[in-house]
Formats: structure tokens, C-alpha cells, sequence
């Protein structure tokens, strides 16, 4: 069951509607129209019905649930809203819908005709399938997976990042430097938009009087600009506010920029700020952000699952980061921005895990049906993992016993293709059970799931066998669960396994957290010649000047 009772709107349905639902988003300029979907997927809207906007054929106001039959069985993976409201969704077929106001074409089929009900949107996108998708007031882009974007609608400012400032009345792909670049994610301000490459580049263009492209100026961008100040930072998720935005790494760092009036940007004061600058620094690492364009608010949830709130509240303006006894970054926008609108489409997952806003993996895969007899490939791959009825291998490590595929382990890694024959049993014993077993799953899943501890030797076992991918990933997951407890353990694992770019990792972020790391048991166990060498190198970058 979703959870969204802090939402006015949905005081209206019984509690048999209520436990039915598996998405919701309420949007419009006073949080006045939602639409949810059911666990069997049928789609209902229900509100004031601005513009059109509830899709429902006309402009008549509904206080009881309306279905969208066209819409119904779709299954709606990513969804988005603009100022007039129009509404743009993606499909797990990578199809995109739009509905609602159009004055400015932001609908895509080329008229500023009113769109009363959802229709797909084709032009250049009829080959393509889209993962992700994006409105500003009054202009919408999506996300291919291919890495393409593409925009129209509104241009006053350059926000569909054509060159130019006419109206695009349909779908055009943003080019100039994002040609032969991978995008990652997108987002959009008002009258601006903001994209993350694969490599955690960012990009921004449109509207800039308040600096809220992040470029060090406050001119108008008509195509995508790179954020010079983010240079060598690997940004992995932005949000847009009305006219600020918010970035985090992938160390859990956190930027901001753009307007500031209402203390939206959490630093302390209120002046507009033209380059991004780091806030929360005093704070634990932060695991997602949150922000909307149709708000001044912004907020943020770290890794031990503390919910901060600033900017404009309930008419109040916080210009630091407030903690919250909320448990996720939905309540904030629930409970304290004006309007009250969902900064997100809302998802079980979203609710109990704060998942990240960047479209999921699992989002990207599309929700695929539970029966074992449709399993996609990965799904197969991942249940027939440590399979004992199937598997014609074992690996035996610290005494335990791991079943595998010798066909699976030759196609998805070269080292043991050319290290398998006609063995039935592989013992390990330069490796640990916990690495060993969490390498050969990442075989059968592309994924690691293991605590940073164990993932540094994840990572000696990747270097051993020349897996870069799986190198990426356990870096990612060290920086990602680095936390004042483990940092120490940490550091001392990356000297062992020689992980130079790791080691700085850690070491600055004990440097940067020493007062609560030399508190802790894994300080006071630290090996002696490692803790001379800490306190030498501390020494050096001022750490214990006064």
C-alpha cells in the first residue's frame, strides 16, 4: 500500500481506493488535481481539472476518481508536469503521452490546440524509446535510452536548447555539445534545463537571470553549456527548484545554485549564487535531493535516513537545512511546499526507500510480469544463481560451497574463460567467501551488494581478473557507504590492497570527519606504522591547526 494520506486530495477516496494504490502524483498550481495508478494498473485522476489537465475529454472538475481508459494497462514508469498544467508520462515501452495545456506546443504535436485527452507523442520519437521525462512551466524534454534528449514547447530563454528562441512546436533533439554524449538523467526549472552525462558531467541551458545554470553568469543559454565549477566532480543526481538547482555526487556531497530568495539553496543566507557552492558539509553524506519547479523548497535525505527541509515552508523561509522527523523527502513537499505537489511520481519504493530520483534500472527494464514462465534473460539469469539443480560447477571457499555455470562464467568473464575445462570442483583460497560469492553473482546480476568493508576486496578481486566494470562498481559502493564508523576500517583495507585513488578517498574524508574519527574503535585499533603515516599526512593538510 502507498502511503498518501499527507496529501488532502486523497481524503476523498474510501480505504478500499486507498490500499489499491501503486503510483500517485499531485501536481497543479495549487495542488488541486492528482492521478494514481492501481496495482492492476488502471489509471484514475480526480481534481479541478485545469486546462484540461486531468485528461479526462473535457474541462469538468471531479471530486470522485475518473479512469483514463487509454491509459490503463500502460504501465507508467516516469512522469512530469508543467506550470499550465500539461502533463508528459513515459511508458515502459518507452512510449510518451501529453495532455493538458498547450499554448506553447508543449505538448509536441505540432498545434497550441488544448489537449483534453492524453495522445501519444510521435514526431522523432515513433523509433525511440524513452526512459525518462522532464516539464519546465511550459516546455518538456525526454530521455532516450540511447542517451539522446529531446525538447519543445516553450524557447523565450533557449530551454529546448535549439540555438534559437522561437517556440519548438514538436520534439527536436538537443545536439551542439550533448552530439555524441551519453545523458544520464535530466531535469528542468522553470524556464531552464539541466542534464548529467554518463560520465557526471552536467550541462544546463535556458533562463539564467538568477545563475540558476550554474555557469558563474547570469546570461540566457540557448544551448547546452558544461558547468565549469563541477569539473572533476562526478555529479549522479540534479534536481530543479522554480529557478535554483541542487546536484549530488557520487561521494554524497552536495551542491546548490540559482535563486535564493527564500533561503532555497540551504547556505545561510539569501543572496543569489551564480556557481554552485557545497552545503550540508557538517553533515553525514546525502543519499537523494529533492526539489520541484513549481517550488522554492528543497530537501535532502542522508545515508542514516534523516530527512532535512529549506527554503520557502509553509510561507516561512529556511536558509539552512532543518532536520525533519520525516522518513522521506516525499513529506516535505506534502506537508510544506507551496503548492503542495509530489516533487516526484510517488512509488512504494520511493516512499519506504527514498529511492533515487534518476530513473531506475528497474524503471529502465520496465515492470515485467512476476510468472516464472515470463522471465526476462536477467531475471532468469539471476534465479538460477548458486542453483544446485542446475549448475555443472562448484567453487569451494573457506569451506563453503558456491554452484555456477562454466558456460555463464565463460561468456561473462575472460579470466575464467580461459581458466575453465573439464573441473567439476574450483577451490578459492586468495579470496574470501563473501567476495568470492559476491563477484560470481555480479556475473549472473550486474550488480554488487555487498557492505564497503567486504567491497574493497571485491575490488582487489576485480583488479586480479581485469573486470573494470566490476572495479567501478565497488568504488562506487565504498564512496557510497563510507561513512565516520567505517572510515578508518576503510582506509587501512585500501592501503592493504594498494587502491590508490581509493586511499584518498578515504583519507580525505577522515581528514575531514577527524574529530569523530579518532573517537571511534577502529581508530584506536589502527595499525601503528598506518597511524603514523595518518597523522603524518593529517599534519600536512592542517588538520590539526587551530
Amino acid at each position: 500500500m502507498l502511503d498518501v494520506g499527507k496529501w488532502p486530495l486523497f481524503a476523498l477516496l474510501p480505504p478500499q481506493d486507498l490500499s489499491s494504490i501503486r503510483l500517485a502524483c499531485v501536481f497543479g498550481a495549487s495542488g488541486n488535481e492528482t492521478l494514481y495508478v492501481t496495482e492492476n494498473d488502471e489509471v484514475f485522476v480526480l481534481g479541478t481539472n485545469c486546462s484540461g489537465c486531468l485528461g479526462t475529454g473535457d474541462i469538468q472538475s471531479s471530486i470522485e476518481p475518473r479512469k483514463i481508459e487509454i491509459l490503463c494497462g500502460k504501465k507508467i514508469v516516469h512522469l512530469s508536469y508543467g506550470s499550465g498544467p500539461h502533463v508528459v508520462l513515459a511508458t515502459s515501452d518507452g512510449e510518451v503521452y501529453a495532455w493538458g495545456n498547450n499554448g506553447y506546443s508543449q505538448l509536441g504535436n505540432g498545434t497550441t490546440t488544448q489537449g483534453l485527452s492524453p495522445c501519444q507523442v510521435s514526431t522523432n520519437l515513433l523509433n525511440k524509446k524513452v526512459i525518462e521525462v522532464a516539464c519546465g512551466s511550459h516546455h518538456s524534454m525526454t530521455l532516450t535510452s540511447d542517451g539522446e534528449v529531446y525538447a519543445w514547447g516553450y524557447n523565450n530563454c533557449g530551454q529546448v536548447g535549439s540555438g534559437s528562441t522561437s517556440n519548438q512546436p514538436t520534439p527536436r533533439r538537443v545536439t551542439s555539445c550533448l552530439q555524441n554524449k551519453l545523458v544520464a538523467t535530466i531535469a528542468c526549472g522553470q524556464s531552464s534545463s539541466m542534464a548529467v552525462l554518463d560520465n557526471g558531467e552536467v550541462y544546463g541551458w535556458g533562463y539564467n537571470g538568477n545563475g540558476q545554470l550554474g555557469l558563474g553568469s547570469n546570461g540566457n543559454q540557448p544551448t547546452p553549456c558544461r558547468l565549469a565549477a563541477l569539473q572533476g566532480i562526478h555529479v549522479c543526481q540534479i534536481v530543479c527548484g522554480y529557478a535554483h538547482a541542487l546536484a549530488l555526487t557520487d561521494e554524497g556531497l552536495l551542491y546548490s545554485w540559482g535563486a535564493n530568495a527564500y533561503g532555497q539553496l540551504g547556505s545561510g543566507i539569501k543572496s543569489n549564487q551564480s556557481c554552485p557552492v557545497q552545503i550540508m558539509v557538517d553533515k553525514e553524506r546525502v543519499v537523494e535531493i529533492a526539489a520541484c519547479h513549481s517550488t522554492h523548497t528543497s530537501a535532502a535525505k542522508t545515508q542514516a535516513g534523516q530527512v532535512y527541509m529549506w527554503g520557502q515552508c509553509r510561507g516561512q523561509s529556511v536558509i539552512l537545512p532543518y532536520l525533519t522527523h520525516f522518513t522521506c523527502t516525499d513529506d516535505v513537499f506534502a506537508c510544506f511546499a507551496t503548492p503542495a505537489v509530489t516533487w516526484r511520481l510517488l512509488s512504494i519504493a520511493s516512499a519506504r526507500n527514498g529511492s533515487d530520483h534518476k530513473i531506475t534500472k528497474e524503471q529502465k527494464q520496465a515492470i515485467q510480469p512476476k510468472s516464472d514462465n515470463h522471465l526476462t534473460v536477467a531475471q532468469s539469469m539471476k534465479k538460477e544463481f548458486d542453483s544446485i539443480e542446475t549448475s555443472d560447477l562448484k567453487f569451494l571457499v573457506d569451506g563453503k560451497t558456491i554452484h555456477a555455470h562454466k558456460a555463464v562464467l565463460k561468456i561473462r568473464c575472460e579470466h575464467l574463460r580461459s581458466m575453465l575445462h573439464d573441473e567439476e570442483v574450483i577451490e578459492i583460497d586468495q579470496f574470501s567467501y563473501p567476495v568470492y560469492r559476491a563477484f560470481l553473482e555480479y556475473l549472473y546480476t550486474d550488480s554488487v551488494n555487498l557492505p564497503p568493508e567486504d567491497a574493497i576486496g571485491l575490488l582487489d578481486l576485480a583488479a586480479f581478473y581485469g573486470e573494470n566494470s566490476l572495479k567501478n562498481l565497488c568504488e562506487q559502493t565504498i564512496k557510497q557507504g563510507i561513512s565516520v564508523e567505517n572510515a578508518i576500517t576503510l582506509l587501512s583495507a585500501a592501503v592493504k590492497y594498494q587502491a590508490k585513488g581509493l586511499e584518498e578517498f578515504c583519507f580525505k574524508f577522515c581528514v575531514n570527519h577527524l574529530t569523530a574519527v579518532t573517537q571511534t574503535q577502529g581508530f584506536a585499533d589502527m595499525d601503528h606504522e598506518l597511524l603514523k603515516d595518518f597523522i603524518s599526512k593529517a599534519g600536512k593538510h592542517g588538520a590539526f591547526r587551530n
